[in-house]
């Protein structure tokens, strides 16, 4: 039996380094409209929910999707989806909670589908979500991109922004060679049931240290179903991030 799938995009206009981001036109439709457009393409999506703090936002979203208000107090995209999810009436709980970055306009919808698919064939995974291939030594040693460990069996075991594993014996150059490493993309699949207990978690030491919620899930014992893409795929930070696809 098919699984229910609600896709939750969250969009905040309180962007420190890219203020009004989700409304930024690209080539004529905003950013927010382009993450939504690509996720209507989904085989798999059932029903599309922006989640915004914004006014603005939500008047523009509202001409096209549906659309949530939720608190501006909220941490992390993920307590906005969990947000969203605590006010939906008992009838419409989905069964898989799809939490798509809002600043991501040129998601694939095969990701997408990748991702639900291996969320829907692996019922042991709590969470799901995509890594990539490394396959640049720049990428590799950014802390800017997180990278993560898997286990054989597809289950994450460490996100970091550190490389991970470290090759002993081997200038950093090399490593590439030596060693397999994977670039997490940052977009998740829930259990309904699992989204609400993961939102109320405390910050944990492991986050703290790496500035990454993941982290806190692995620390609490919930198990993160990893998917492999071959498919490249780039937020938008900055401006400048937005030059560099537009031109």
């Amino acid at each position: 039996m098919k699984k229910s799938v609600t896709a939750i995009i969250p969009a905040r206009f309180a962007s420190t380094r890219f203020p009004g981001k989700p409304l930024v036109d690209i080539m004529g439709k905003s950013m927010i409209f382009r993450v939504v457009e690509q996720v209507k393409k989904s085989k798999l999506v059932d029903r599309i929910i922006v989640a915004t703090d914004d006014e603005r936002i939500y008047t523009h979203v509202s001409e096209f999707c549906e659309v949530k208000y939720t608190s501006p107090l909220l941490a992390s995209g993920t307590d906005r989806c969990a947000a969203v999810l605590r006010d939906l009436a008992p009838s419409d709980l989905e069964e898989i909670i799809l939490n798509v970055q809002g600043d991501e306009p040129f998601i694939r919808p095969e990701q997408i589908d990748l991702l639900l698919q291996f969320m829907i064939d692996n019922p042991s995974c709590d969470i799901a979500t995509l890594v990539r291939r490394i396959d640049d030594t720049d990428v590799l040693f950014n802390p800017n991109i997180v990278k993560a460990v898997c286990s054989s069996d597809r289950k994450a075991l460490y996100f970091s922004r550190h490389p991970i594993p470290y090759v002993r014996g081997f200038e950093q150059n090399e490593w590439l060679q030596q060693a397999v490493f994977f670039k997490h993309i940052g977009m998740y699949a829930f259990r309904s049931e699992v989204l609400p207990k993961i939102s109320e978690l405390p910050v944990s030491p492991l986050e703290k240290a790496e500035s990454l919620e993941q982290l806190r899930w692995l620390e609490n014992g919930f198990s993160i179903g990893v998917a492999e893409t071959e498919m490249e795929t780039r937020g938008i930070d900055t401006p400048e991030d937005l030059a560099k696809f537009i031109n």
